[in-house]
């Protein structure tokens, strides 16, 4: 057997393979009112019927200002629940398990008249200035994370990913670069995230694991490096963090430091942190060679590999992988499909 093929278990997750689909933004609500649509449903329900083993649905935010645009998804209210409801339903019809990521835009919401952050500080010269959220708004930011996660439960997830990367809110908290707040906020740059965490935690189950993608370093001038990162992640793994999707950049333009653009870049960022920590981690970034994909399980850099780009090319990338590396993409395949096998 492959070791893209192997099971993982994690608390009470229980995966068929060690491929994800990472979230990605459709911006394709139709409404404007952060409800999923049928291309949503299509979208996400092929990747399962594809053999993927983890789906996490793409940045849902917490409040309608969170959105990065006014078409993407919310769970600010009760009424958004049934519509994830009914797409979990059916992945879970071809052995596929489920997240959603939750998650706040801050100063990176595009749509939102006047943005809001951790500080003042713009993502750039050209994009709206943010206003500084208040101590109280902070904890009430808090709040809106925790009943986002119930509504997630409620719809029937199977774990839970908080968006603590690529320039947003939590990131943006725990970024020195960002965060120049006096209050304890500013004080403790990891508090905000290690109190999401908590909250989250207080409405899932007990078995469920919990997750967070982080970015390991940055890539504007003066921003962290890899040190900084494990140290938030060390906090946050206290709070109740089970596993890290680890990713990279995404806090404003790179500075003399760019981003790689070759084929898993961001894998010793993935190892680095499940050795400083040892905790499980899903590797990110230009994994679509199944090969690859496989050593990155192979050589225990990461537990899990996530394709991104590759499976908005090929719903059913899971099962090709795991027909290039292996003879177990037949027994993968719905019944209807294995005669292709």
């Amino acid at each position: 057997m492959a070791y893209l093929a192997e099971p993982f278990t994690l608390k009470g997750l229980e995966l068929k393979n060690r491929i994800v689909m990472p979230p990605m933004c459709q911006y394709s609500v139709e409404a404007k009112d952060g409800k999923p649509t049928d291309w949503h449903f299509v979208h996400y329900v092929s990747r399962a019927v594809g053999g993927t083993g983890l789906i996490i649905i793409e940045m849902t935010d917490v409040e309608p200002d969170g959105r990065i645009t006014d078409f993407d998804l919310g769970l600010w209210s009760d009424e958004h629940t049934p519509a994830f409801a009914r797409i979990i339903s059916e992945i879970k019809k071809y052995g596929a398990k489920t997240a959603i990521q939750i998650a706040h835009a801050g100063r990176k919401a595009e749509d939102a008249a006047v943005p809001v952050g951790p500080s003042d500080i713009p993502v750039d010269a050209n994009a709206k200035k943010p206003r500084a959220l208040t101590t109280a708004e902070v904890k009430q930011m808090v709040e809106k994370f925790k009943e986002a996660a119930r509504r997630a439960v409620e719809a029937g997830v199977d774990t839970i990913e908080i968006h603590g990367a690529h320039g947003y809110l939590i990131h943006q908290f725990h970024s020195p670069a960002i965060n120049n707040r006096q209050d304890e906020y500013g004080k403790d740059l990891a508090l905000f995230g290690v109190e999401v965490t908590k909250a989250i935690k207080s409405v899932i189950p007990a078995d469920m694991p919990l997750i967070m993608r982080v970015s390991a370093v940055e890539y504007i001038d003066g921003g962290y490096d890899l040190d900084h990162s494990i140290e938030i992640c060390k906090r946050y793994k206290e709070a109740g963090i089970d596993m890290f999707h680890v990713s990279s950049g995404g806090e404003g333009p790179a500075g003399k430091r760019k981003p790689g653009n070759y084929p898993g870049y961001q894998v010793p960022f993935a190892r680095a942190i499940k050795q400083a920590l040892q905790v499980p981690v899903i590797a990110v970034g230009i994994l679509d060679d199944p090969k690859l994909a496989e050593a990155t399980i192979a050589n225990g850099d990461a537990d899990l590999v996530a394709v991104a780009r590759g499976m908005l090319r090929d719903p059913y990338w899971a099962l090709h992988a795991l027909q290039a590396v292996s003879t177990s993409a037949k027994e993968a395949a719905p019944k209807q499909y294995q005669v292709a096998f």
